[in-house]
């Protein structure tokens, strides 16, 4: 039987965090290198783009240990 990429993520999504983690991993470094050059641009761009909103005043920064503490507590729920 053959898996949906669906099927497939669902099953990934239910590991745990740490499994999850090393799975993230193991797909990133499968990717074509050809393509890193292609995605480091679409980063960078985003980035900037982060640059400009915060910098224009679109979006407000908050603290990086509250930023932290807002995500631990999302992933306890």
């Amino acid at each position: 039987m053959t898996l949906t990429v669906e099927q497939i993520a669902e099953e990934a999504l239910a590991l745990p965090s740490e499994a999850r983690a090393l799975l993230a991993d193991r797909l990133v470094e499968s990717l074509d290198p050809a393509e890193d050059g292609y995605i480091r641009q679409l980063w960078t761009a985003e980035a900037h783009r982060r640059v400009g909103d915060v910098r224009a005043g679109r979006v407000q920064t908050i603290a990086g240990d509250e930023a932290l503490d807002q995500v631990r507590r999302a992933l306890t729920r």
